[in-house]
């Protein structure tokens, strides 16, 4: 059993194949219980076998991303990773985000 089935990590792979570009934010069930780190690990680390291959720009972002991403060994495999959580969904809209505004300031 798993959070997330085998047809739906399919599924998830074919849509990661369609892509060019991938955001990941929060992965796919509680990975820290086993056996339902399955999907998250078996996603992450087609996401960086494509990443490495030139076919996917993978961006990911949020501490249980990053904490997932760790697990599956491949943090350091996808394009960019980033521990900010809801401020990573901020700066992904467009919006200002204070820290960065104070140092655009002269």
């Amino acid at each position: 059993m798993h959070d997330v089935g085998s047809q739906s990590i399919d599924r998830i792979k074919g849509a990661i194949d369609d892509a060019a570009t991938l955001v990941w934010n929060g992965p796919l069930g509680a990975f820290e219980l086993s056996p339902f780190e399955k999907a998250t690990v078996e996603v992450a680390r087609y996401a960086a076998e494509r990443t490495r291959a030139g076919k996917l720009i993978s961006i990911a972002g949020g501490g249980d991303t990053v904490a997932a991403l760790n697990a599956a060994g491949v943090a350091e495999r996808l394009t960019y990773v980033s521990t900010a959580g809801g401020a990573f969904l901020e700066w992904m809209e467009g919006k200002a985000l204070p820290g960065v505004e104070v140092l655009r300031q002269k």
